[in-house]
């Protein structure tokens, strides 16, 4: 019986050793997680202030934050495991070989945000933006780390992956406060070309949506096959390009009617040979 229960209280010691030893490491862990939280929660509203003050796209902020949040707790992880006698080099390469699968399983994932990253760091068009990529063109509705939202004219959304339009030719019509509008008009060989030139550039003054600087221009194109091609280059405020572009080719058709001037459909002079 004495025996007994002296194994019970070397049992109960042992135990009790045991515990405290392993509560050691436990408490350790814990206090390494508590002030690691207040660090990085700390960390985090620092560096939203910093990024608030820098060019960076505000798109950009919650992924950087997002990323550094994700770095820190990992920093904390490591400092944890080592407590409990994992070794911090085992853990650097089990992460290793887990981030290289991730890496190739989410490569056309990780090629859009290198994308996203590229166009908020170079910025060749911004939220408002009307833009063309030589496949879709439209207005520019928002700008995600993945893709970008385009709203097109005939009120259609698109969303286009980052990667592919950061490796494609952007044409951004918003960028310039100016634009030039370039149209063609037909004239019949018989009229006058002065004429002509006189009344376009006085239909665009009537407008008053062209601007006088850079100066507008009228001129012969090229002689079509039944009528002299006459182009005019005018400039106007981005906003007001496509008002301009409709006034013209509507109040130009009036103009000639008007005056007299023939705009001729293509025709062709047939020769009759009467001596056979």
């Amino acid at each position: 019986m004495n025996m007994t229960l002296e194994n019970l209280g070397m049992m109960g010691g042992m135990t009790l050793v045991t515990g405290l030893a392993f509560l050691g490491p436990v408490l350790k862990a814990i206090l390494v997680v508590v002030i690691g939280s207040i660090l990085i929660k700390t960390a985090k509203k620092i560096l939203k202030r910093t990024l608030e003050k820098t060019q960076l796209d505000p798109v950009m902020h919650p992924f950087v934050i997002s990323i550094a949040n994700i770095l820190m707790w990992v920093i904390v992880v490591m400092m944890v495991l080592p407590v409990f006698g994992i070794e911090a080099t085992s853990i650097v390469a089990v992460l290793g070989t887990c981030g290289a699968a991730v890496a190739l399983a989410l490569k056309d994932s990780l090629a859009n945000v290198a994308g996203g990253v590229l166009i908020s760091i170079n910025k060749p068009f911004t939220k408002g933006d009307y833009i063309n990529n030589m496949s879709v063109e439209g207005t520019v509705d928002q700008i995600d780390i993945l893709c970008t939202t385009i709203h097109t004219v005939d009120n259609k959304i698109i969303t286009i992956p980052n990667g592919t339009l950061s490796n494609s030719t952007i044409i951004n019509y918003s960028r310039s406060d100016l634009r030039r509008l370039d149209l063609k008009f037909s004239i019949g060989y018989g009229d006058s070309i002065d004429q002509a030139k006189d009344a376009i550039l006085a239909v665009a003054e009537s407008s008053g949506l062209m601007v006088s600087e850079p100066e507008p221009m009228v001129g012969v194109d090229s002689h079509g096959d039944s009528a002299i091609i006459l182009v005019a280059k005018l400039w106007v405020k981005t906003p007001d390009y496509w008002d301009l572009y409709y006034y013209m080719n509507q109040n130009v058709k009036e103009a000639f009617d008007e005056q007299g001037i023939s705009i001729p459909f293509p025709q062709m002079d047939v020769h009759m040979d009467k001596t056979k």
